[in-house]
């Protein structure tokens, strides 16, 4: 066996690759087209310098070959025309063509199946593209694969509505994938043989089993698979910490696919994303997985085969998918540069080719050729402002080089010259003067089923026809555009005033024109638009998408109830089944014969925050703003009951109490619900009506005593449990405005000497607040005390620290990426800790639920960012490692839930109308950490260049002259060498390294340092090591080093704008500020400081008086200090400083 094909998934040199015979080759490939085999034939691979080599005697006997070949294919051709049926149109001539374009290919880089793996996890930038490989040695397997009309697959459906000669092949080429995708590959091919590096790359997944004696792998999962695949159950266990399993919602904003039918019934929508093909019969869901945004537009080729689904935002993707296997086949990257993402998408009737529209300010319409990894569009054009933003595309089913577009003011119509890759367009103006009437905004257009013209729907209920002419009434034909067909253009015929309500859909099926409209009506008309029936019973809200199944409909029998249609002869109406999603998120199918409509699925339609998992059942709480809480079995994935709310009840928090009895919700408009959880029918006779603004924040006491609320006013109210008549009933206690700006936690806790409830809230005005239950009555909260707890961050959340040692401690972690330790009784500052960086500061955490008493030694806690979910290792320790992290919602996470026993989390995505379910792997976790290393090995890295790099040594060289310098510079007396520095000298070596803490950071350090054996030992540290102090360092210092970020805020607040436009402070105010705002200094304190800043004092501040060249009253401010003082002067000129250009750009961080 060759080295290539041992390693399938490297790329392969001629040299080591196994040769065979042509005309075995070539029998086989025909016997197999006979047999209809879905197996794909092997094409041996042949390299340009050995086909030189071999000379004329070769191509001889090749060319006899290919004639005796033609003989063949020709018999062939009476057997397989009886069989060939479908919409896909497919030349007998192809199959010959195909293999002499075959037998011609070499293979190259460019060639190759190529396979990348992208990291799960990614900083803001980047996201998760698991991308799996696929065979590489043979590209007859991508070709095959690729060839729509001859998949081996029962449900694909191939006809030939007219045969045609040899001679007429050459002007049909463009109707033959194999053909086009083999002359596509030899054209672009280098010369030298090397390949060209770019960011496109085909993709596909991994080879079945080879066979040794063979020489040549087997098909590829791609080529051989059906539609029964998708849905098998997979074994393999997950190597990912956190993995999608679910996705409760999806977006509605966006159609849904009928991808199966016969005996299940199969759907493809887009859910944040992610693409889920959820098969209703068996209730599995299929992922595709990979965008790093939202999923803004996805389309389906017409045999439901290969998906193809775009998003829009940074690093903006396009990716087609083969939807037997969930496969990714190809990812375009970079697709839309210049602008914000893909807004509009189609694919053509035969699926060779992709078109898209761009969502920049400047439109740009592109069209790919994705069968060929094309690394650049085949054509372009750039759209006029004046157009408006086009939002809907669509090729003409029956002329892939047509297309149609339109925004919500212009229908534009495009022809592509493939022979010139042109692109041209034609858009006339519609005014009311047009056609004498109003004509409303255009929400979808398509092509007539006569080929001559094109339908353009309106919001007024009207149908706007335009005739498609061949001769152009402004534009010259481009010289190298083909003469005969000269350009097409369009222009108004005539306005259809179909209805009276918007129409919202426009699609064809079979030989009808259909519409749906925004009163939920379902209409057919003929080629005439002659309406030949309609379903207006359902009483359907709005209608988004109609796609209808693949397979016909079956002829009427006498069995059959098929409804009449409304003609004068009254046949029964004979249309397919099809699928239907409305606006309120809800989709159906509706069965012809019979007209059976059922509800698939039915969700929300407004944004979800609100989501809360039962504290011992497998149950989630989902609540969404359009007023629905929906309970589901998580495990089952099994929708149990709900209950809608009045109209203008948006639900925004939702809580368990820890017996699971109840369920707290707060809704938009202040109110607060104290429900049954097993009904969700009211436990109090009225909501409580004590806020007038959203109730962001529910938390219940551990003995389901209290209940506290916070609201966007910045209000905590609390509620409580008093037995009257024997009957437990709540109550409202008091609610207090303790709070300056919003509330970003609010917990429950337990007071380790009574056992009493004790109730916290952290704000965002860095205050942290405890009050005091049990002296609070009606209307009167009393507060117990107030610590604040950071000077320039802002708290984010917080959570009880899980009991690993023996001191208590609450987690509060904070926007500049760090996560602190108070003390839970004294509220003092223990630990500041290395928070998860990930592309935005933690917005949620919760410890991870344990089962047994084992698993109290090992905690973890999830935690959410803006966009992600992520896993930490406890205790945290500034160990990178510890923590992984993954996109779930682009869009931002509003809301994070575990389960009850630790294996499942849920994020809720806001705006995107979904609640994702995760679960946890938490070998994945700790086999990263292992792989990370040991003691010191993972802060080593944190530093720029290791620990053998310059930053280190120089960091080694501070603390050890700190150790001299403490011992005197000039002394004479022996000096005792230590591996500690007192913790007098670690301001100052912080300092000296770049970092540059406050008063109130140096006190917190050394309290962490100081008692940091205190409750083990009872004693006080007062020294520091190296390997500690490098810990220190990397969990205070600023996560992304000295940016000017912090600085130009200050100056934008205190400074005034000079006349150069920029925020500046004078020289009299500046040093006002120094000595009498914030840490404010004394005069000797700031004169020093100058007097090293600005070189005055070599040696530094109160480094050593007797090398102090300069006294700090010496300092002339008016002769060293400008006039104005800018952020910029600030800090270089003044501090010296070394400052990063971006806010994110850490050269020497994580």
């Amino acid at each position: 066996m060759s080295e290539a094909e041992e390693s399938p998934l490297e790329e392969t040199e001629g040299d080591g690759e196994t040769e065979m015979e042509e005309e075995n080759l070539y029998s086989e490939e025909v016997e197999n087209i006979q047999q209809e085999s879905k197996e794909d034939d092997t094409v041996a691979w042949r390299d340009p310098q050995e086909e030189a080599e071999e000379g004329e005697q070769k191509e001889e006997e090749k060319e006899a070959v290919r004639e005796g070949m033609d003989e063949k294919a020709a018999a062939a051709q009476e057997e397989v025309s009886a069989e060939i049926q479908g919409e896909t149109t497919l030349k007998p001539q192809e199959v010959t063509k195909r293999m002499t374009s075959l037998e011609r290919l070499t293979l190259t880089e460019s060639q190759s199946v190529m396979s990348e793996t992208f990291p799960k996890t990614h900083d803001s930038s980047e996201s998760k593209y698991s991308l799996l490989s696929e065979q590489s040695t043979r590209l007859s397997s991508e070709l095959e694969f690729l060839d729509l009309a001859l998949t081996g697959s029962e449900e694909q459906q191939v006809s030939s509505p007219e045969w045609q000669s040899p001679g007429e092949l050459g002007e049909n080429a463009d109707q033959m994938p194999h053909d086009e995708l083999g002359q596509e590959r030899r054209d672009v091919a280098p010369e030298n043989g090397e390949g060209r590096q770019g960011k496109r790359r085909s993709y596909s997944i991994e080879e079945k089993e080879v066979q040794p004696s063979a020489g040549i792998a087997k098909d590829s999962l791609v080529s051989t698979s059906t539609e029964d695949i998708l849905f098998q159950k997979d074994d393999s266990g997950s190597v990912y910490p956190l993995t999608m399993t679910w996705s409760f919602g999806w977006n509605s904003s966006l159609p849904v696919f009928y991808i199966r039918d016969a005996t299940q019934r199969v759907l493809l929508y887009a859910s944040a994303h992610t693409a889920v093909i959820y098969n209703v019969v068996k209730n599995n869901q299929r992922h595709l997985q990979g965008h790093p945004n939202v999923i803004s537009c996805f389309c389906i080729s017409e045999d439901r085969r290969w998906i193809a689904t775009a998003d829009k935002g940074p690093n903006c993707l396009i990716i087609i998918w083969d939807s037997f296997t969930g496969i990714p086949v190809h990812t375009i990257f970079d697709s839309c540069p210049e602008g914000n993402g893909i807004r509009a998408i189609a694919i053509t009737q035969d699926a060779k080719y992709l078109a898209t529209i761009s969502d920049a300010e400047i439109q740009k319409v592109c069209i790919w050729r994705w069968t060929l990894a094309a690394e650049t569009p085949a054509c372009t054009l750039d759209l006029p402002k004046e157009y408006g933003f086009q939002n809907y595309l669509t090729f003409n089913p029956t002329n892939n080089k047509e297309l149609v577009s339109n925004s919500k003011t212009q229908a534009i119509y495009y022809l592509w010259y493939e022979e010139e890759d042109i692109l041209i367009h034609s858009a006339p103006l519609l005014t009311e003067k047009t056609f004498n009437k109003h004509v409303g905004k255009f929400s979808q257009s398509i092509f007539h089923l006569n080929l001559t013209q094109m339908l353009s729907a309106t919001m007024e209920g009207k149908l706007v026809v335009w005739d498609i002419q061949r001769t152009p009434p402004f534009v010259d034909p481009p010289a190298a555009a083909p003469t005969p067909l000269g350009l097409s253009y369009i222009k108004p015929c005539k306005l259809v005033h179909l209805q009276k309500d918007s129409i919202t859909v426009l699609t064809t099926v079979d030989s009808y024109i259909v519409t749906g409209d925004a009163k939920g009506h379902i209409k057919f008309y003929d080629h005439t638009l002659s309406i030949v029936h309609w379903y207006s019973h359902f009483k359907l809200s709005s209608i988004r998408s109609l796609s209808f199944s693949k397979t016909p409909a079956a002829p009427p029998t006498e069995k059959s109830n098929y409804p009449p249609d409304c003609t004068l002869k009254s046949d029964p109406f004979v249309i397919r089944n099809f699928i239907v999603g409305t606006s309120d998120a809800t989709v159906y199918h509706l069965t012809a014969d019979g007209t059976i409509l059922e509800k698939l699925l039915v969700e929300p339609k407004d944004a979800i925050c609100a989501i809360s998992c039962h504290p011992y059942q497998p149950l989630i709480a989902i609540g969404s703003f359009c007023g629905m809480i929906k309970v589901w079995d998580y495990e089952r994935k099994k929708y149990l009951f709900s209950r809608i709310f009045e109209k203008g009840f948006g639900v925004q928090s939702l809580t368990y109490n820890p017996e699971g009895a109840l369920l707290g919700a707060g809704f938009s408009e202040g109110t607060v619900y104290i429900l049954d959880a097993m009904s969700l029918e009211n436990e109090t006779p009225e909501p409580f009506k004590y806020s007038r603004s959203n109730v962001t924040h529910i938390s219940f006491s551990h003995d389901s005593q209290y209940m506290a609320t916070a609201d966007v006013n910045f209000t905590v109210a609390v509620y409580r449990v008093k037995v009257k008549s024997g009957q437990r009933v709540w109550e409202y206690l008091a609610r207090l405005r303790s709070h300056r700006k919003s509330i970003r936690g609010l917990l429950f806790g337990v007071h380790l000497d009574s056992g009493e409830p004790r109730l916290l809230s952290l704000g965002r005005d860095r205050l942290l607040i405890e009050y005091n239950l049990l002296k609070s009555y009606r209307d009167h909260l009393e507060v117990l005390d107030i610590h604040g707890t950071d000077q320039d961050s802002y708290p984010t959340c917080m959570i009880w620290y899980p009991p690993l040692v023996k001191e208590r401690f609450l987690l509060i972690s904070n926007s500049g990426y760090k996560v602190k330790l108070f003390n839970s009784t004294t509220k003092m500052c223990r630990k500041t800790l290395l928070g998860p960086v990930y592309g935005s500061p933690i917005e949620q955490i919760q410890i991870l639920p344990v089962k047994t008493a084992v698993e109290l030694q090992k905690r973890y806690l999830v935690f959410i960012n803006t966009d992600k979910v992520g896993l930490q290792i406890l205790p945290i320790d500034g160990n990178p490692h510890k923590t992984s992290a993954i996109i779930c919602h682009p869009n931002g996470v509003a809301g994070l839930a575990l389960s009850y026993d630790g294996c499942y989390a849920f994020t809720a995505g806001g705006l995107d109308r979904s609640v994702l379910q995760w679960e946890i792997n938490l070998s994945a976790l700790e086999a990263a950490v292992s792989l990370g290393g040991e003691d010191l090995t993972p802060f080593y890295g944190l530093v720029s260049g290791g620990r053998e790099g310059k930053f280190y040594r120089e960091l080694e060289d501070y603390f050890y002259y700190s150790q001299l310098r403490s011992q005197g510079i000039d002394t004479m007396e022996t000096r005792e060498v230590s591996e500690h520095i007192c913790l007098s000298e670690l301001p100052l070596v912080m300092r000296a390294i770049g970092f540059y803490p406050s008063e109130e950071e140096i006190e917190d350090m050394f309290n962490e340092i100081r008692f940091s054996e205190y409750v083990d030992t009872g004693q006080i540290i007062d020294k520091i090591n190296l390997p500690d102090f490098l810990k220190v360092y990397l969990n205070h210092r600023p996560p992304f080093g000295n940016t000017m970020h912090n600085i130009q805020k200050s100056f934008d607040i205190l400074g005034s704008t000079n006349s150069k436009g920029k925020k500046a402070i004078h020289r009299e105010d500046f040093l006002k500020l120094l000595l009498t705002k914030g840490e404010h200094m004394t005069e000797e304190e700031m004169s020093d400081c100058f007097a090293s800043l600005l070189g005055l004092n070599p040696e530094g501040w109160k480094s050593e008086p007797a090398a102090s060249s300069v006294k700090g009253s010496e300092v002339c401010y008016e002769e060293e200090l400008p006039d104005e003082i800018t952020a910029e002067i600030f800090a270089t000129e003044i501090l010296g400083l070394t400052i990063s250009p971006n806010v994110r750009q850490d050269p020497a961080g994580p």
